[in-house]
């Protein structure tokens, strides 16, 4: 038998199944990965411990896969009852055997060859209910893939490219549907969040983030600048199955770095919104950087826990974000209970008791230039955080950088970039980084480990008393969970850009990171 038509045999009887209620216990099954975050509250905690503190000096490369796709490769896998999942940044889609590497089937989207994309090809992952694969593609549509053999189910246009739209983001599956977002805040777009049929690709919902006059919040800008709003919704959001609720970020507005033409809060960007996900309907919003003018979206990951605060039990949102501030609210209603700045910053006083900057004077970009603190990137991004529930600590990858913030007016052209600076002017001062870990109640400092630049990858727990994370330099790292000590590297021999995962399969543990183009996965000596 030809090796191709084993190949598709194989791949025809993978027994890949993803129902509601596995993501929902998702904790019962930590051998497996299911969503994009590992888990609907994003806590990227695994009860796995056969790699541990003690043994993690002796983790090896046990397999590597070569994508053959050049620029940045920032998926985050899935792993399914046997079968690991990835995509690619140019709208591919892969099946790999998560014991070797070895390749079942390749999906490629078919692009059209004319489309001018707002934001690379990168993509972030995948999402999967029932035998079905769901991803977005650089010019903004979701397709549907039969997870047996890599066939293409169906393809919807979320978003037009002509009009500035993208999508790099992972969607999640959510009871029955399927929520993405969209990418082209800085092309003037209007952004939305969208939950489809997965078995027809049929739009169920659209909620904007950027509402118009006649909705709540329009008042919030000038006279028609809400049509070019901004506010795209390239993160991942997390899901609460007992308060049905869905927590999505949002984008910065636009235009990015001026805001003359958008007077107003601009709702709801920078904001994290909590929408009914059978309907689409808003419950509640709470804004982060009211009229944001140094693109500090808030797109970084809301993490769900329920832990005691001021010696009650709450059902908490966590979400360290761009501006430098971290934020603790009461995911039941979005009430504003703390806010901490987690890194240098030079822009806010601090926050009211509602949680509302308390801006100093002076800090707006302008033509000649205005320093600031965090810069443009921010003292965080998207790359995950994680929680450990035995050591009560939070994990966070921090970017220590400063720029200076440059305006001007721009002119809104359909497609095209609507900056409202010409350049970023980056300090002399160096960027840096840090990985730290923090009560996040309180926010002490447990321990750091400092870095040589600053981090664009995300951390991930385990119950082995090990934190995974990674470096711009290329450095795949354990530390120890308690003590932050420095278990094991290795240069992988590219900048890491995603978050690590880990799962076990046939009794062996694995751990798997992205680096380059490739896909490396490590694991104990048998």
């Amino acid at each position: 038998m030809r090796l191709a038509t084993y190949l598709m045999l194989v791949a025809v009887s993978l027994p890949a199944q993803v129902t509601y209620e596995r993501i929902v216990n998702q904790a019962k099954e930590p051998g497996s990965w299911l969503t994009y975050q590992g888990d609907y509250g994003a806590v990227r905690h695994r009860e796995l411990n056969q790699i541990n503190s003690e043994n993690v000096k002796n983790l090896r490369v046990e397999w590597i896969y070569q994508t053959g796709i050049s620029g940045a490769f920032e998926t985050v896998p899935l792993v399914v009852d046997g079968v690991m999942y990835i995509s690619g940044g140019d709208g591919t889609a892969m099946a790999l055997d998560p014991r070797t590497g070895r390749q079942y089937w390749r999906y490629k989207y078919n692009m059209p060859k004319d489309a001018k994309l707002c934001c690379g090809t990168v993509n972030r992952g995948l999402a999967m209910l029932g035998m079905r694969l769901f991803l977005t593609t650089p010019d903004a549509h979701l397709v549907a893939i039969d997870a047996r053999n890599g066939k293409q189910l169906w393809d919807t246009e979320m978003g037009d490219w002509r009009k500035g739209y993208g999508a790099t983001m992972a969607p999640i599956a959510v009871k029955n549907k399927i929520i993405a977002g969209v990418s082209g805040g800085e092309f003037g777009i209007r952004g939305f969040v969208d939950a489809y049929d997965p078995e027809t690709g049929k739009q169920a919902w659209r909620f904007w983030t950027v509402p118009d006059k006649g909705q709540p919040g329009g008042d919030t800008w000038l006279a028609d600048s809400w049509k070019r709003g901004g506010g795209a919704t390239w993160t991942t959001g997390t899901f609460d199955p007992q308060l049905n609720t869905l927590y999505w970020p949002v984008g910065n507005p636009g235009p990015d770095l001026y805001g003359e033409s958008r007077r107003g809060d601009n709702l709801y960007t920078c904001s994290i919104i909590a929408l009914d996900p059978d309907t689409g309907k808003l419950k509640w919003h709470f804004q982060f950087t009211p009229h944001d003018t140094h693109d500090w979206d808030a797109n970084e990951t809301p993490m769900l826990l329920d832990l005691p605060w001021q010696g009650q039990n709450r059902k908490l949102l966590f979400l360290p974000n761009r501006n430098g501030f971290f934020y603790v609210l009461d995911r039941t209603n979005g009430k504003f209970l703390s806010g901490k700045p987690f890194f240098k910053q030079t822009w806010a006083n601090g926050l009211d008791d509602k949680g509302r900057p308390i801006l100093k004077a002076n800090t707006e970009p302008s033509a000649e230039g205005n320093m600031q603190c965090p810069g443009l990137a921010g003292a965080t991004n998207w790359m995950s955080p994680s929680y450990n529930p035995a050591t009560k600590m939070f994990y966070l990858q921090i970017r220590e950088n400063c720029d200076v913030f440059f305006s001007a007016p721009p002119t809104y052209i359909e497609g095209k970039p609507y900056w409202g600076s010409v350049f970023r002017g980056v300090t002399d001062d160096k960027e840096r980084g840090r990985i730290r870990a923090f009560d996040p109640l309180t926010m002490e400092t447990k321990w750091e480990f400092h870095y040589d630049k600053a981090p664009w990858a995300g951390t991930l727990s385990t119950s082995g008393n090990l934190i995974f994370a990674g470096d711009e330099d290329g450095y795949f790292m354990a530390f120890d969970a308690r003590s932050g000590k420095l278990l094991w590297k290795l240069n992988t021999g590219n900048r890491l850009v995603t978050a690590p995962i880990t799962y076990q399969i046939d009794g062996r543990q694995y751990v798997t990171m992205p680096s380059g183009s490739a896909l490396l996965t490590f694991a104990l000596p048998e």
